[in-house]
């Protein structure tokens, strides 16, 4: 059934499919439907970052910038739901278009600039939501606002999200904000991820709970990159890595339609870089949870991610791809494997 949909749904205007899809879950879930497009939930319960997981498979964020569609989503039988990227101040994002489909690499290049409703409307909405799973928000900085003012912006939406997140991800990985990858690496990391931890670490003690750090990275490093970030996680006290965000390499669609269209490129192309970072990663860092995303379009590319040395797996572009019942399929490929 879902094949039917996408055909139709690729006829359209990437972001326009997006938010027509979109809709459609909310319409089925206020009946009650939405459920039924997953299958039954997989029940593989595993504890990361102390935090109890129903599955092993999440949705990565950017799907729902804003959180307005986390019922209809959770209800697809995801162990986790991550949501964000959100800024201190509402910001519209690159102009239009700026998503792009590449079908024949299973492919998505998107430019979006986190565009989204600020922080303050994702913490109501989220407050609103019937959804009791685990709940990951995304943050990150404002376009106006200068790499060396970052900081400010990460420590407002920290404070804001925090009572009502299960864990917070510090997204600097992103290629659609001008210099926001520079706080990847030296001082810049060093400084961010200090006074994130410091200021976690207090709202903790304030709120009675902790609530996991994690650092979203890009795929586009090299071995000593990686290792360099590894060992700031660690100085800092952070919780958790995602790996990885968007790449900007084109070599995987060179010549397609869109390939030479600004913006960062998910899906099946960023499945080799992702899993080489991810075991770095895991060499690097042998106890520290990683959750992997990257070109996840089948039960057997989750168990990759596993086999790499990811604790979790995150979705996107596959889910676009494939639609629901991946969900069902990679939870329970990777269960399996645990067992």
């Amino acid at each position: 059934m879902y094949e039917l949909a996408r055909s139709l749904l690729f006829r359209l205007d990437a972001e326009a499919a997006h938010g027509l899809s979109l809709s459609g879950l909310d319409w089925l879930e206020r009946l009650r439907l939405a459920g039924c497009l997953g299958g039954q939930r997989v029940e593989d319960p595993v504890q990361v970052m102390g935090l109890s997981f129903a599955n092993r498979i999440g949705l990565a964020a950017g799907l729902d910038k804003n959180a307005d569609h986390l019922d209809a989503l959770g209800a697809l039988g995801f162990g986790f739901v991550e949501v964000g990227t959100v800024t201190p101040r509402a910001q519209a994002g690159n102009p239009k278009p700026r998503l792009f489909r590449i079908p024949e690499r299973g492919a998505i290049v998107n430019r979006m600039g986190f565009n989204n409703f600020g922080v303050d409307h994702l913490v109501e909405r989220v407050k609103a939501s019937r959804y009791r799973g685990v709940i990951g928000i995304n943050i990150g900085k404002n376009l106006t606002t200068s790499v060396e003012d970052a900081v400010s912006d990460y420590l407002y939406c920290l404070e804001r999200v925090h009572a009502h997140a299960h864990y917070i991800t510090v997204n600097i990985s992103s290629p659609n904000t001008p210099g926001l990858r520079n706080l990847q690496f030296g001082e810049h990391l060093d400084e961010l991820l200090g006074r994130l931890r410091e200021r976690g670490s207090r709202l903790d003690s304030a709120g009675g709970k902790r609530v996991p750090l994690t650092v979203k990275i890009a795929p586009d490093m090299d071995e000593d990159e990686v290792t360099q970030v590894a060992q700031a996680l660690v100085a800092n006290g952070i919780d958790g890595v995602i790996a990885t965000n968007t790449t900007v390499s084109r070599e995987a669609v060179a010549g397609l339609p869109h390939a030479d269209e600004q913006g960062g490129l998910s899906g099946r192309p960023v499945r080799q870089p992702s899993n080489r970072v991810i075991a770095a990663l895991r060499q690097a860092l042998p106890d520290l949870p990683i959750i992997g995303v990257g070109g996840v379009d089948s039960g057997a590319t989750a168990v990759e991610k596993h086999s790499a040395g990811a604790d979790l797996v995150q979705l996107y572009s596959g889910f676009i791809y494939r639609g629901p019942g991946l969900v069902g399929e990679c939870a329970r490929a990777l269960k399996d494997v645990a067992d």
